[in-house]
């Protein structure tokens, strides 16, 4: 038995090892712990209340269940957030790598962006709006800018050239994804202390000296820090903020190209992607 339960252990081990290596540093950041978080409560639960000292079959399957359950939290993280990005962007007057790059947003100076229109056009092969452009056919300059920030995407993905690119890019996707889970978590929350406050119940009345107890006050504990910062921190106005700040290194990962076409050398940065 104890043979048997030792290759389960190493499998379990290794299949955990498989999974960290599969996620890349984009999906461990900005999907997979968004999800740890999202489900706190509930992984301090199953790890708190169900019995390790003896290592049997059933906590090997637990494990194994558990990095199943958190990858797949992960990627229904990124369908979350992708799926509240539209109303974000709305809120936000469109899509902040392409209202930038607009003369009439003042966050990048209009010297650099005349310089960085002008690159953007010779890169996707179309003429860059002008002033008037922008005022009489604004959808038209939108789906330039558009295009602009797409080629700037697909072109900036080596994190060893952009490193602060890739960064921000994962500041926004953590953000994002995170808020995304912010109701099915705190509404997660509410069930497991519902199940925890039944078994208090149960147990009652409460003596701190019983281990299960204490384990169970200790998932309450964990549950109160977890529906603070949830309902607290979590927010889209962090959303927002991340977002400006990632387009506005995007547009300016600009100047990597041109310094390159000028023969000077390019400052280092490194990947970007994947919201």
């Amino acid at each position: 038995m104890g043979r048997a339960a030792g290759f389960v252990s190493a499998t379990a081990s290794d299949f955990g090892a498989a999974m960290l290596r599969f996620l890349d540093a984009y999906a461990l950041r900005a999907r997979l712990f968004p999800a740890i978080i999202g489900a706190a409560p509930a992984l301090a639960a199953l790890t708190l209340l169900i019995s390790w000292k003896s290592f049997q079959l059933s906590n090997i399957v637990a494990t194994v269940g558990m990095l199943v359950v958190i990858y797949a939290l992960a990627d229904w993280a990124r369908r979350q957030g992708r799926r509240i990005e539209p109303r974000l962007y709305e809120q936000m007057g469109g899509k902040p790598s392409v209202t930038m790059m607009y003369r009439a947003d003042t966050t990048i100076d209009s010297g650099s962006k005349d310089r960085y229109r002008s690159f953007l056009a010779a890169a996707v092969k179309r003429p860059a709006p002008t002033e008037a452009d922008e005022l009489q056919n604004p959808a038209a300059a939108g789906a330039f800018y558009e295009l602009a920030s797409t080629w700037l995407r697909e072109h900036t993905r080596d994190t060893k050239q952009f490193p602060i690119l890739f960064n921000e890019n994962v500041t926004y996707g953590f953000r994002r994804n995170l808020l995304g889970l912010k109701w099915p978590a705190l509404f997660l929350n509410v069930v497991v202390v519902a199940i925890c406050a039944v078994v208090l119940w149960q147990h009652a009345p409460v003596n701190l000296s019983d281990d299960p107890t204490r384990r169970v006050l200790v998932v309450l504990v964990v549950a109160a820090i977890h529906a603070l910062y949830i309902g607290f921190v979590v927010g889209p106005r962090g959303v927002m903020d991340a977002a400006r700040t990632y387009a506005r290194q995007l547009i300016l990962s600009c100047e990597t190209f041109l310094a390159r076409e000028s023969g000077s050398r390019a400052p280092t940065r490194r990947r970007t992607r994947r919201s």
